[in-house]
C-alpha cells in the first residue's frame, strides 16, 4: 500500500471513530434522583442535543410528568431538541432505531444517556456496547455515572447488592440529598465510596442541578484515557464496612512478561469474570517501548498500545480490580508470577 493510501485509510478510520455516538449510562438506586436529573436534561436549555432512553420499569416514569403523547409512540422529540424514548422493548432495538433515523436525517442528536432501573446492575447495558456488532460499529460508551442519595445510600449499600454494584462500575458518582444529611455524615459515605472504587470520581448535586459537562465526555471507557488510582483511599481503616463489592490495586516496577500476563488475565476472566464488575490498568511490558492499556467488564476485556515511555521514566504497572469478594492473594500471586526477574523490587497491593 502506497504512502497516500495509507494516508486515506487512516483518514476513513479517524473519520469513523469520530462519528461513534457517544452513550452514558445513568444508574443510582431507587430514589436517588436520576428521574429527577433526566428531567433536566430533557427540558433545560444546555445546548446539548441528547436521546435520552428511559426504561419504563423504573420507580417513577419521565413521561408520567412532562410528557403527552400515545402510549405506542417510543420516540418523542422535546422542545429543546433533545429526545426522549422508552424502552418497551430491547434496548438493542431502541439504539439500533436511533442509529438508523439519525442516519437518514428524522432525527437530529449528538449523544445518547441511557437510564437503567433503580434495581438492577449497570452490567448488561454497558456489556451491550461491546457484545452486540451492530451496536459497537455504531456507538462509544463513555461512562457510568452512579447518582448516590446520601441520605439513604449507607443503609442501602449495606442491604442491597445491585446498590454496590453500581457504585462498583461507576466512572464518576452524583451524590444527591447532601442538605439533608450532616457534613461528618457525607464525609463517611464518600470514604466508604472511596474504598469500593478509587477510580471514580465525585461531585455533588442539587436536584438534578449540575453542569451537563460534569456526566459527559467523561471517557471512562477510552482505554487511552489517564488512569487515575488513588491507593491511600483503601489504607485508611476508620469506620470500615464489610461490602461484597472491594477494590484491589496492584503495581509492580519490573516488567511483565506478554505471555504470562495475557494468560493469567483470561484465566482470572474465565474464573472471576462473573464477580468483576469493572478493572482497569496501565501495564509495563519487557521490549516493548509504549504502556499497554487494558480495561474490562465481567468477562469482557479489550485492550491497546498507550502512549511511549518517555526516556528516563518511571516504568510501572497498575491495575485496579472492583469486584466482588475479589481473592486478593491468588491475584497478587498470580500477577508477581508474570513478572519478568530483571530487577527485583517489592510490589505493593491493597485491598479496601
Amino acid at each position: 500500500m502506497s504512502a497516500k493510501s495509507e494516508a486515506k485509510a487512516l483518514a476513513k478510520e479517524q473519520k469513523q471513530k469520530i462519528e461513534l455516538i457517544p452513550a452514558t449510562i445513568l444508574t443510582g438506586f431507587l430514589g436517588s434522583g436520576k428521574t429527577t436529573l433526566l428531567k433536566r436534561i430533557l427540558t433545560e436549555r444546555h445546548g446539548e442535543k441528547i436521546a435520552v432512553i428511559e426504561n419504563e420499569f423504573g420507580e417513577e416514569g419521565i413521561d408520567n410528568d412532562i410528557l403527552v403523547q400515545d402510549k405506542d409512540e417510543q420516540i418523542v422529540e422535546m422542545n429543546n431538541g433533545c429526545i426522549c424514548c422508552t424502552v418497551r422493548g430491547d434496548l438493542v432495538r431502541i439504539l439500533g432505531d436511533l442509529a438508523a433515523k439519525r442516519k437518514n436525517g428524522t432525527l437530529k442528536f449528538d449523544r445518547v444517556i441511557i437510564e437503567t432501573t433503580g434495581m438492577a446492575e449497570p452490567g448488561p447495558v454497558a456489556q451491550t456496547f461491546f457484545m452486540d456488532e451492530a451496536i459497537h460499529e455504531q456507538y462509544v460508551l463513555d461512562a457510568v455515572i452512579t447518582v448516590v442519595d446520601a441520605k439513604h445510600a449507607s443503609q442501602q449499600l449495606t442491604d442491597s447488592s445491585e446498590a454496590r454494584a453500581q457504585i462498583g462500575f461507576a466512572d464518576r458518582l452524583l451524590l444527591s440529598k447532601t442538605d439533608l444529611v450532616a457534613e461528618v455524615e457525607t464525609k463517611q459515605l464518600m470514604d466508604r465510596l472511596k474504598r469500593m472504587n478509587p477510580r471514580a470520581t465525585f461531585h455533588k448535586v442539587h436536584f438534578g442541578e449540575t453542569d451537563i459537562k460534569e456526566i459527559l465526555d467523561i471517557r471512562g471507557f477510552n482505554l487511552n484515557s489517564i488512569l487515575e488510582i488513588e491507593p491511600e483511599f483503601l489504607v485508611d481503616d476508620h469506620h470500615t464496612h464489610s461490602d461484597d463489592v472491594q477494590s484491589f490495586i496492584w503495581k509492580d516496577a519490573r516488567p511483565l512478561d506478554m505471555e504470562k500476563i495475557e494468560a493469567f488475565l483470561s484465566l482470572l476472566i474465565q474464573t472471576y469474570g462473573a464477580d468483576m464488575l469493572r478493572y482497569k490498568g496501565v501495564l509495563n511490558i519487557k521490549g516493548q517501548d509504549n504502556r499497554m492499556i487494558f480495561q474490562g467488564v465481567h468477562m469482557l476485556m479489550g485492550g491497546s498500545p498507550g502512549k511511549a515511555w518517555l526516556a528516563g521514566e518511571a516504568r510501572e504497572s497498575k491495575m485496579v480490580f472492583i469486584g466482588r469478594n475479589l481473592p486478593k492473594k491468588i491475584f497478587t500471586e498470580g500477577l508477581a508470577y508474570c513478572v519478568v526477574e530483571e530487577n527485583p523490587a517489592p510490589a505493593t497491593a491493597a485491598l479496601s
